[in-house]
Parts: C-alpha cells; sequence; structure tokens
C-alpha cells in the first residue's frame, strides 16, 4: 500500500486573479511529525500559503493533499478536526472567558447542540494546565495581555486535539521567556506542526524541515542544515549573514548585518 505524505502542496498558486498571484509553484511534502518553518521577507507569501494549507484559499492552480486526499475534497468538519489553526489575529471583544475560548477548540467534535461532553471538558483542562491558564481560566479573554491571549489561541488549538497544528508567527507578542516556552512545548507535542517564523535561530532550534518563501516561490525547501545558509539567507533577506557554530558544531547561531 503506498504510503503518502501527511500534508502536500503540488505547484500551488493563489493569488486575486491568475495574472496577480501572490504565490507560484510552490511544492513541499510533510511527513507525520515534521515541524515545518515557512520563512521569507514580509510580503513574500507565507501567510497566502498557509491559508492554502488549512482551506481557507482555494488554490487558483496546483494542489493541497491531505494523506494524499485533494483537500477540498474532504468535508470541512473533517478539516477542522484534523487541522488546528493558530492566527495572529485574535478574537474581538466578546464576553468569552479563558476557559470559553478554550473550549472552542471542542467545536468540531460536539455532536448536536447539548452540554459539552466529559471529554471536551477533560481536553479542555488539560489544554490549559499545559499552557499555565488555569489562573487565568475564568478571567475575560479581552482583558489579557497580548501575550496572554497567544497562549489562550495556542492552548484552544491543542483542546482540538488535531493530527496538524499550522501557527502563523505563534511567538508574536510573547516577551522571551515566554517564546522559548511555546516553541518548546510544540516540540514536545506529538503533531506535524506548520508554522511561520521570523527569528531565523529560532527556527534552526526548532525546525525539521525549512521552506523559504521569496517574492511568492518556494526558494529553497529541506532540512535547516541544507536550507539556513549564507546564501539562502542573503538572497531572501537582502542581508549579510554569519554563522557561528557552537558546542562542537552541533549548534549554529547566525548573526545578521546591513549589506554595504
Amino acid at each position: 500500500m503506498q504510503r503518502h505524505p501527511l500534508l502536500a502542496a503540488h505547484q500551488l498558486a493563489w493569488g486575486p486573479s491568475k495574472d496577480k498571484l501572490i504565490i507560484r509553484d510552490v511544492g513541499l511534502s510533510i511527513e507525520a511529525g515534521d515541524r515545518l518553518a515557512i520563512i521569507g521577507p514580509n510580503g513574500a507569501g507565507k501567510s497566502t500559503l498557509l491559508r492554502c494549507l488549512y482551506r481557507n484559499l482555494r488554490p487558483l492552480k496546483g494542489s493541497v493533499l491531505f494523506d494524499g486526499n485533494d483537500l477540498w475534497s474532504i468535508a470541512p468538519r473533517e478539516v477542522a478536526r484534523r487541522i488546528a489553526v493558530v492566527l495572529q489575529e485574535t478574537p474581538g471583544d466578546f464576553p468569552f472567558s479563558v476557559r470559553d475560548i478554550v473550549m472552542m477548540g471542542r467545536i468540531p467534535h460536539r455532536k448536536g447542540v447539548g452540554r459539552w461532553s466529559d471529554e471536551d471538558h477533560d481536553a479542555t483542562a488539560a489544554s490549559l494546565a499545559r499552557l499555565d491558564l488555569l489562573s487565568l481560566a475564568s478571567r475575560r479573554f479581552s482583558s489579557l495581555s497580548g501575550g496572554e491571549k497567544q497562549r489562550v489561541l495556542v492552548a484552544r488549538a491543542l483542546a482540538q486535539t488535531p493530527e496538524v497544528i499550522i501557527l502563523d508567527e505563534p511567538t508574536n507578542h510573547l516577551d522571551i521567556r515566554h517564546q522559548l516556552e511555546v516553541l518548546a512545548l510544540l516540540k514536545t507535542l506529538d503533531l506535524t506542526i506548520v508554522t511561520t517564523l521570523h527569528d531565523i535561530n529560532f527556527v534552526a532550534d526548532f525546525a525539521t524541515h525549512v521552506a523559504v518563501i521569496h517574492a511568492g516561490r518556494a526558494s529553497g525547501y529541506g532540512t535547516p542544515d541544507d536550507v539556513l545558509t549564507t546564501q539562502q539567507i542573503t538572497a531572501a533577506f537582502g542581508v549579510s549573514a554569519e554563522i557561528h557554530h557552537t558546542g562542537g558544531n552541533t549548534a549554529r547561531r547566525f548573526t545578521f548585518s546591513l549589506q554595504s
């Protein structure tokens, strides 16, 4: 029996029209358990690519396959059960508590309009505990700081118990401690993860695979060792990059400067 990648894009293209494509000819293949970091300059098409991968934007060309099936042939409810999404945008000023927001991750699993099940409550409590949010569970979501809101949205995604979690800049608005904690947590999950990240050093430590999006195309795809080269970074971001090896050449740190 042929084994399919869990999530794949083939010659993917999307834009407001066929003559105004934001991304084009993008290809990538993600196996179960992979952690893919998508990097590139602002406006390169990273968020557009994510929206295609979680079935928000229908490709104008090419396809997105989930477990070998066209993503748009799968029922929306099933996609919502299997793929969770954490966006940079946060819900508006609605009178929801932190627990309410996290519980919303269970909506794709609900049957009818009855009460939440014991499984729903257990998954919500576990997600709150894992993101260190139990003390905030009764707080109104809108009263939280930006970093606290981001942690709540990650907890909501975990409560969904998905196979894939897609995150758009999950470390945005977080202080350094919580940036490191969220990425460390994501690394422990038995999930396939796709995320955009700006910090190249975070990418080098976190990702099993990296995709570089530049001018709407995937200019590099592979392991961090293969993709995070000075040439690739300079071409994508227009900066000079230096690699510093630490720990007996088993770890790397990047520094950057403007090109002269």
